[in-house]
């Protein structure tokens, strides 16, 4: 069973997504929420699987409330009674977003955000994407992509990925790995490709985001290409 707290400002909303996800098998609304500060408190009372957030939060409201669901040692507000923080647990965040907010994806991915999905998709289109964030991986819209891209090329500056001994250190197969998750490889073609097994490939992964402080493949895609590992075409 999936749990899924529900984040919107807009009751009517609110009270029509709880309807929509607790119709469908598999699925079940823990909570919701209206604004950034009860996500974060209901997030870590609770403990949903995925945190169902409404972009129409503040930008910085947004992020902000990204970065404390997903990665809960960034939190630092004050739990409101009958809600506690004592033990941090991230959950996986998608956002509804619209066509005209696709720009600002990057930010989102950058403080954590598990995917995206525009608000006006159908009922089937949501309940997959929930599924596919709750198990880990990505839900990118087509033009999130091309804006995630356009973003990158515009980088001036790149970090370089490290190259000496340490903790963080990728080897040349997790370097090969990671290539082809950035590239939109799945498990069984990077097996395929390196010649091991899928089951191997599935742990290089684990060990890539483990490395670099990610929890999903979006993130590592994020990496690659602000890392330098890759460099976007012309």
């Amino acid at each position: 069973m999936v749990s899924v707290l529900v984040v919107n400002d807009q009751s009517l909303q609110r009270l029509a997504l709880r309807m929509l996800l607790a119709a469908e098998p598999g699925l079940t609304v823990v909570g919701e929420a209206a604004d950034g500060d009860e996500a974060i408190r209901a997030s870590a009372a609770l403990r949903p699987d995925v945190v169902l957030m409404d972009s129409q939060l503040s930008r910085a409201d947004a992020l902000d409330t990204i970065r404390r669901i997903a990665r809960p040692a960034a939190r630092s507000r004050t739990p409101a009674p009958g809600f506690t923080d004592e033990v941090p647990t991230a959950s996986r965040v998608l956002m509804l977003t619209a066509a005209e907010q696709e720009a600002d994806a990057w930010a989102a991915l950058r403080a954590g955000a598990g995917g995206f999905l525009l608000n006006d998709a159908d009922p089937a289109e949501l309940t997959a994407a929930i599924r596919v964030v709750a198990a880990g991986d990505a839900v990118i819209t087509p033009g999130l992509t091309r804006a995630l891209i356009d973003a990158v090329r515009q980088q001036r500056t790149v970090r370089p990925l490290p190259r000496t001994p340490g903790p963080r250190t990728l080897t040349g197969r997790e370097r090969d790995v990671l290539i082809a998750v950035a590239a939109g490889w799945t498990n069984a073609e990077i097996a395929q490709w390196l010649s091991i097994a899928p089951t191997t490939v599935k742990t290089h992964v684990s060990n890539v985001l483990a490395k670099i402080g990610a929890r999903a493949r979006v993130q590592a895609v994020t990496f690659a290409y602000e890392s330098g590992l890759i460099r976007p075409a012309a």
